[in-house]
């Protein structure tokens, strides 16, 4: 007596998965392609230190010993980044976290920061030798802007507001001091 009703629901749910599964993007071909496009990026991997310095709120200069430790990740989808800044003492002074990954339905890079207690996701630009980001804040921009080689690394950030000439808050000026397996390194095993 339910049979019949049901046979109809039972063949719309095979089409409907059907038609689901077909429109999938194929997973070895996006992941194909964001590992080809964070290759570019393979120029950042390792360890870098060097001086920094940045310009606080109450317009004092803070200097840092700042570091960098990048490698790929996810199989080389995604590429990871943790900076920290050491004051004179010895002690932490700024950590940040970051993730560099492509979107190939986009066709774009992004970068999600973590730093200073916020978070964000902001649009990533390579550049042949270096890459610049931007953080929106309000009616002000904040760009950093890196370039890479050499076993150098300098990137610069800058206030940009309309009409008014950038005003340089932020510079690190970092040597390659070696390389690194962070952060696959380390993977719990299976047994």
């Amino acid at each position: 007596m339910f049979a019949r009703p049901l046979l109809p629901l039972a063949l719309l749910a095979v089409i409907t998965t059907t038609a689901v599964a077909q429109n999938r993007p194929d997973a070895q071909a996006l992941m194909a392609s964001q590992k080809d496009a964070l290759a570019k990026l393979a120029f950042m991997d390792g360890v870098w230190r060097g001086p920094a310095w940045t310009i606080l709120p109450d317009g004092r200069k803070s200097n840092v010993t700042q570091t960098e430790r990048i490698g790929p990740f996810l199989g080389g989808c995604v590429k990871v980044i943790e900076g920290r800044g050491y004051r004179d003492d010895g002690t932490i002074g700024f950590n940040a976290f970051g993730i560099v990954s492509y979107d190939p339905a986009k066709q774009a890079y992004a970068f999600h920061s973590y730093a200073q207690g916020q978070s964000g996701d902001f649009a990533f630009t390579p550049k042949d030798h270096g890459y610049m980001w931007e953080i929106p804040a309000g009616r002000m921009t904040l760009r950093y802007t890196a370039t890479i080689g050499d076993s150098t690394w300098r990137e610069v950030g800058e206030r940009i507001i309309e009409g008014r000439e950038p005003s340089q808050f932020f510079e690190m000026n970092l040597r390659r001091i070696g390389d690194t397996k962070w952060p696959a390194e380390g993977a719990i095993p299976m047994k």
